[in-house]
């Protein structure tokens, strides 16, 4: 497996999908007011795109309409200092299509939030990379 500068893996394309297929929290970032926001969400994936459920009137809903985000997923063995993390960008848009709609809300996305949460954000990863923290050599 070809390493970055760091001495990190870098992951293929098709792992890095697998990896996020694994992975059932992950976390947004887009603008809001001209900064930076980074917001946790529970996601699920279809048809290759990552489906975030959130309120009509959050920032997330508000930012994400059309604007290009990143979604970050990981995982860490704080023990055996082992990880990986999986970065997509591409555009989010909200889901306005009745029989999308449809489809989204049959999917196994429940929000942890207890609030209504009917708005779908739709994220297309159009840029995938991911990279993994080696099993450390034995001492």
């Amino acid at each position: 497996m070809p390493l970055d500068q760091g001495g990190l893996e870098i992951l293929e394309a098709e792992e890095c999908r697998s990896l996020l297929r694994s992975a059932v929290l992950g976390r947004v970032v887009f603008t809001d007011r001209a900064l930076p926001a980074v917001q946790p969400v529970n996601f699920v994936l279809s048809d290759g795109d990552v489906i975030i459920r959130t309120g009509a009137g959050s920032k997330l809903a508000a930012a994400a309409r059309g604007a290009i985000v990143a979604f970050e997923v990981d995982d860490f063995d704080t023990i055996a200092r082992t990880g990986w993390s999986v970065v997509a960008i591409g555009p989010a848009r909200t889901v306005t299509d009745p029989r999308e709609l449809a489809a989204l809300r049959r999917l196994p996305l429940r929000s942890w939030v207890p609030n209504a949460r009917d708005h779908f954000i739709r994220i297309r990863p159009e840029l995938l990379s991911g990279r993994r923290v080696p099993s450390p050599l034995p001492r």
